[in-house]
């Protein structure tokens, strides 16, 4: 039996996501455990790379449907669209059990610091099917912008984010935005808010500033800051019984994976690793509660960049966090090549 599928028999309130919203990593994924998916400009430029063939004519179609539309017009109906068919495939999931059937689909990283611009497009997102649930940054503005969306009634994926603070930040105005709702006499009920820490990306911005800074720590504790900082952020979680669930994001080795069997969180695997996973030996038990070794954690506490994910970072300094920067330019370096790939379809020579 594929591993992750024996990973979700065995622990059912661990739930794993295919990190993509290509269809047919999606089908090879829900045949073996999977109850969720996730996009963003990077993944669908990968994707339409990879299938360009599957989404020429739409995109043709709807250059001719509008001929005064921007490239980036063009570019957010090719997401939508992309979103619209995973969360079809998506949706007997969803019907059945809260927590599943949802598909993730990213508001535009260059409104990072424009919570007015973040509701806009979440709130429009939130019509594209029943199952959207909508990617915010937890920035400044992007917290602004989940608390509200929340209270209008839209399941977040908060995003853009890698510490314990972020995580508790964005649970908190999420709490705020039902509580805002439920005094208002809205249902809740169908709600369901994810927190992502995107592990992988932490463990990255921490190697580079090592080196950067000559610093000299234990190469093998570097892969241990992304799994120590959610497993914190779980214990939190559970103590105060936040209505959101943690998302385990960014992949680099199995230990992203095994680190948080049995956890009452989700994780979205990027179809590459699905693959080494499913074909590995790893044993399925619980290692949610198993502490993360203290040679490492000293290792780890030698980083001010750690310190601040681990403990203590004010709202203030989100936006100007080393792994914030770095990724959302990965993001918008990622919609420029998705924009280039749609330009030509636009202009033809």
């Amino acid at each position: 039996m594929d591993q992750l599928r024996k990973m979700t028999e065995n622990f059912p309130k661990t739930h794993y996501w295919n990190d993509s919203c290509d269809l047919n990593e999606l089908k090879y994924s829900l045949q073996r455990g999977a109850s969720g998916a996730t996009t963003n400009p990077v993944i669908v430029k990968q994707v339409l790379e990879k299938n360009l063939d599957l989404y020429s004519d739409f995109i043709t179609s709807a250059i001719a449907k509008d001929p005064c539309a921007s490239e980036d017009d063009i570019a957010w109906i090719t997401m939508e669209k992309m979103a619209s068919d995973a969360a079809a495939l998506l949706k007997p999931f969803f019907d059945g059990e809260k927590g599943k059937g949802r598909i993730s689909i990213q508001t535009n990283p260059k409104h990072f610091n424009n919570a007015e611009k973040l509701i806009e497009q979440t709130l429009h997102f939130h019509t594209i099917a029943p199952n959207i649930q909508v990617k915010i940054p937890i920035t400044k503005a992007g917290l602004a912008a989940i608390k509200e969306c929340t209270a209008r009634g839209v399941s977040i994926n908060a995003t853009v984010s890698f510490s314990v603070p972020q995580a508790l930040a964005a649970a908190d105005q999420v709490e705020k935005g039902l509580n805002e709702r439920r005094s208002a006499g809205l249902e809740t009920k169908d709600i369901d808010p994810v927190i992502t820490i995107m592990a992988g990306r932490l463990d990255d911005w921490l190697k580079y500033t090592c080196e950067r800074d000559g610093k000299d720590v234990v190469p093998e504790s570097l892969d241990w800051a992304g799994i120590a900082c959610i497993k914190k952020a779980y214990r939190i979680f559970s103590q105060r019984n936040y209505s959101s669930r943690i998302l385990v994001a960014a992949y680099r080795h199995q230990d992203h994976w095994i680190q948080f069997m049995e956890g009452d969180l989700s994780m979205t695997i990027p179809y590459n690793y699905q693959l080494m996973f499913n074909s590995s030996h790893a044993e399925i038990k619980s290692r949610i509660d198993d502490p993360v070794p203290e040679s490492f954690l000293e290792q780890l506490m030698r980083l001010d960049d750690f310190k601040k994910a681990y403990n203590k970072m004010d709202i203030s300094e989100f936006d100007s966090y080393g792994p914030v920067n770095k990724t959302l330019d990965q993001f918008l370096t990622g919609y420029d090549e998705l924009i280039h790939i749609i330009r030509k379809f636009m202009i033809t020579f």
